[in-house]
């Protein structure tokens, strides 16, 4: 299965929109999606694992209705890190036993309407394992119910993504507190599951294996232990998400069908009937599968340096612009009639946003064909974590939003650009 969409693809579904007249000229930015490649990589990820797996995709990755309408057929579930994004899965039909609830701050109204709903909730530490319990006292439940623990395999390559060292903001350290885990497990009944995530891009395949090792054994040990007070075993084992994916053509990343099959060989009982396994992937499902294209409005030509104006930055880039080392795309240019332009420029381009502080800069020195005015820059690789952060600074309208199959054959709106009203009624 491919990584990355070709730059020929992108080219083929920008002129099909171009001609079906899905462009406008106030579209000055449009995001687009490849539903049939999302349906791929869905329809790869399932096969690799048991059937009894449930895939929990992680909706702050493309919270997008359509998209989540889209997905919902494919018999997988939702990761939600809020009680925004729990409603929003609840709201686009997802079942409440295939919502897995992540939040590290769950307040007392929220872990009840969790518990009454059937949500499967992740505690995310000790003091909150003590208000589901005094919960489970005064009220019925179905859902299934697990405890984050923190495996403190160390960080990957970027630190605000790397969520298994030492210290973590997430979860229950096990070196520090492994006693009182286990405490946990021995005394409540209903304590039936695990939770990790060690990270999300820039932390290697081999560290994410580690962090589930580390549960693994955990869990081993404790089910040699309940058993012999007759409680259930430990069941749901969630790994959580974090395979790397590739924003440059030229680096193959790790596949799915390596990570699926390493964790099957390494710790086989997971892929068996004696464990739900639950995994959380969300950039794995969406980054690679969508592209933005930004039309030109300036160039500004220096002996030096180029500088391309375009309209979308640090509003839908944030971390690319605050932080452009550990996190870059490829770049393709269109012309105006949506065809690819080749060659180099003598000079290389900033790609500068059209917001009102200077670190507004997408990238900087980037090779690319002679700009010219109402040329289409493209980004690649943003079908995931672009849209989803937003940034309502400067009162920017929300792009128009596409989604297509088999190259453009098919086109259909997801979200329409926003009106100046609609700007307007957020704000008031």
């Amino acid at each position: 299965m491919k990584s990355n969409l070709s730059q020929t693809d992108i080219e083929k579904a920008f002129r099909s929109a171009l001609l079906n007249g899905l462009i406008r000229k106030e579209d000055t930015a449009v995001i687009f999606h490849d539903l049939s490649f999302l349906e791929e990589r869905i329809t790869k990820l399932k096969y690799l694992f048991p059937p009894q797996t449930l895939h929990a995709i992680a909706i702050k990755a493309n919270p997008l209705s359509r998209i989540l309408e889209f997905i919902k057929p494919m018999n997988v579930g939702i990761e939600a890190a809020t009680s925004g994004e729990v409603h929003l899965a609840l709201k686009n039909g997802f079942e409440p036993c295939k919502i897995v609830y992540d939040s590290p701050v769950k307040t007392l109204n929220e872990i009840e309407f969790a518990l009454k709903t059937g949500i499967h909730l992740n505690i995310d530490n000790l003091s909150e394992l003590e208000r589901v319990n005094n919960l489970l006292k005064t009220i019925s439940s179905k859902s299934t119910i697990g405890i984050r623990i923190n495996p403190q395999v160390g960080i990957g390559t970027i630190a605000e993504s790397s969520v298994a060292g030492e210290y973590s903001k997430f979860g229950v350290p096990i070196n520090s507190n492994r006693n009182e885990l286990t405490e946990a497990f021995m005394n409540h009944t209903w304590l039936t599951g695990v939770h990790l995530h060690v990270g999300s891009q820039g932390c290697p395949m081999e560290l994410l294996l580690n962090g589930i090792g580390v549960l693994y054994d955990f869990v081993t040990e404790l089910n040699q232990k309940r058993v012999l007070i007759n409680f259930p075993p430990i069941s749901s084992f969630d790994i959580g998400g974090g395979l790397p994916v590739s924003y440059q053509k030229d680096i193959v990343p790790v596949s799915m069908e390596e990570y699926a099959k390493f964790i099957q060989k390494y710790y086989p009982s997971l892929f068996t009937t004696h464990y739900s396994l639950i995994t959380e992937f969300g950039r794995w499902v969406h980054v690679n599968t969508g592209w933005v294209a930004s039309r030109v409005e300036y160039v500004k030509r220096d002996p030096v340096i180029n500088t391309a104006m375009i309209h979308v930055g640090a509003d839908l880039f944030l971390r690319e612009c605050l932080n452009p080392i550990d996190w870059q795309h490829e770049y393709s240019l269109l012309d105006q009639n949506g065809y690819l332009k080749e060659g180099k420029d003598d000079h290389p381009y900033h790609l500068a946003g059209p917001l009102c502080f200077s670190g507004d800069i997408l990238a900087k020195n980037i090779e690319l064909p002679r700009m010219e005015e109402g040329d289409y820059l493209v980004i690649h690789d943003t079908g995931g974590y672009t849209f989803s952060m937003w940034s309502r600074y400067n009162s920017r309208q929300t792009p128009r939003i596409l989604g297509y199959f088999n190259n453009g054959e098919k086109i259909e709106m997801l979200k329409e650009r926003e009106t100046f009203e609609d700007i307007a009624g957020f704000w008031k």
